[in-house]
């Protein structure tokens, strides 16, 4: 007998919701239940009254398993809306991290240069170390991260992602 394994995807789900006690623990309990991982999660109040939120949440797994954990989130209670960006059509992601790097001398100069080609803002500066505020895709932020790991990486603080789709509509 043949086993045939399908691909692991990554999606982008975004996830109306009442803004009430518990939601987000009901949420990551479906999660934790069925063994599935969270790689991100952001939580955002999204209305003047702060009655509902915008959660995202980003995710991987096989077809077969976002597409349950769609089904699973849109039959929580207090769930409006669940989009997966992946599939909708074109999408911006974006993550904010700050990035702390100590050095001195050419690794000073160094961290600074490649800061400026990340566009990189350096928000705290002493005689020692930089802190550096970047925001892009995940996958700008993991190679900034990595370039400054031979630097002289000392801390990062990422936000997660955050989604929308492209064009006049909205969620």
């Amino acid at each position: 007998m043949k086993i045939t394994h399908e691909a692991e995807e990554r999606h982008v789900l975004t996830v109306i919701v009442d803004n009430e006690a518990g939601i987000l623990a009901k949420i990551a309990g479906l999660f934790t239940a069925r063994g599935y991982n969270i790689d991100s999660l952001t939580v955002a109040d999204i209305t003047e009254n702060h009655a509902v939120s915008r959660i995202t949440i980003v995710t991987h797994g096989p077809p077969a398993q976002i597409d349950q954990i769609h089904a699973q989130l849109e039959r929580l209670i207090p769930v409006h809306k669940v989009i997966d960006l992946t599939e909708v059509g074109p999408y911006v992601e974006r993550e904010l991290a700050l990035v702390k790097v100590s050095g001195t001398g050419d690794a000073r100069v160094e961290a600074l240069r490649v800061a400026e080609i990340f566009r990189a803002k350096p928000v705290d500066t002493t005689t020692a170390s930089f802190i550096f505020e970047l925001t892009g895709t995940p996958d700008k932020i993991d190679t900034f991260i990595g370039l400054m790991r031979e630097l002289g990486l000392v801390e990062v603080g990422r936000t997660g992602v955050v989604g929308m789709a492209r064009g006049a509509t909205g969620v």
